[in-house]
């Protein structure tokens, strides 16, 4: 066992984790690319809505206003209206309970457990596609792939904080299967509705983590006003060491707010474009490059 564990040791792409695994640290090297902020994109997000384009769009909408109000009724989530929602005729008003922390975690890590399964599932299905069209995938798995890691990686922080019971896994277990199911299949069918339906989820994820933020700032969240950020936050995000709850969130909706980019962008170049945010970066290279020389 020690001797094919000095083999393994000895490989350099896992060097850097089983050392970091000896030493009960979170390794931070083995993770796929994701963003890192500053401080004013962190509090440059807004509430964005992308207008319909075609009755596509309509329909992912459609959906995803629908997963949404089971989301709300399974976690109990209300929330005071903004000022703008106030003075719109077409606000719907709702009746306001105050959300405590323990409610937000539920929301948070609900929402998360179900937010991992889209790129997944892309990446799984492009791969799949690329294998069996024995063509290359212009970029895509990697984004994916990447935005399914990085939701994971709410999870995992806000577990930090509270540890479900059984009945809330058995839940998560049957919405995840459903939800993973019924994506796969309209991947399998239109890539473009998938992703205009995870851009529009996106949006929903800044409104609900905006709304959150604006709490703690507001005083109604009191435990969370002091809280030191989970240590698996400040290793992610390279936070500082003095971080707190409330710039956990504002990592967490900048995530939202990118993938909300990303997926929208997507369903607007179509399955079979190169993956612009791969041309893009390989043009700033380029031109970074060319101006060393």
């Amino acid at each position: 066992m020690d001797k094919n564990m000095a083999c393994v040791e000895e490989h350099p792409h896992t060097r850097a984790v089983v050392q970091a695994i000896n030493q009960h640290q979170q390794p931070s090297d083995y993770m796929l690319n994701h963003e890192i902020y500053t401080e004013k994109e962190l509090h440059d997000v807004k509430i964005t809505h992308k207008k319909f384009e075609s009755w596509h769009d309509r329909l992912a909408y459609a959906a995803v206003r629908a997963l949404r109000l089971v989301f709300d009724v399974f976690t109990g989530y209300m929330h005071v209206p903004t000022p703008s929602e106030r003075n719109s005729t077409k606000a719907i008003q709702h009746t306001h309970t105050t959300m405590t922390e323990q409610q937000w975690l539920r929301r948070f890590i609900f929402l998360e457990s179900v937010a991992g399964v889209p790129g997944m599932v892309g990446g799984m299905s492009r791969h799949m596609k690329s294998l069996r069209t024995m063509r290359r995938d212009y970029g895509w798995i990697h984004t994916l792939l990447s935005e399914a890691e990085n939701e994971r990686m709410h999870l995992l922080t806000f577990l930090e904080l509270r540890q479900p019971g059984w009945l809330f896994r058995g839940f998560v277990l049957l919405g995840q299967g459903a939800f993973f199911n019924a994506f796969f299949l309209t991947y399998l069918i239109s890539p473009r509705v998938c992703h205009r339906f995870v851009g529009f989820l996106e949006e929903e994820a800044v409104i609900t983590y905006t709304r959150c933020i604006e709490d703690v700032d507001a005083g109604r969240l009191p435990a969370w006003s002091n809280l030191p950020a989970p240590q698996i936050a400040k290793t992610y995000w390279r936070l500082p060491e003095n971080s707190m709850m409330r710039d956990v969130l504002l990592a967490v909706r900048a995530d939202e707010a990118n993938h909300r980019e990303v997926n929208h962008t997507l369903a607007d170049v179509g399955p079979n474009a190169p993956n612009p945010f791969v041309v893009q970066t390989k043009r700033q290279t380029d031109r970074s490059t060319a101006e060393r020389h």
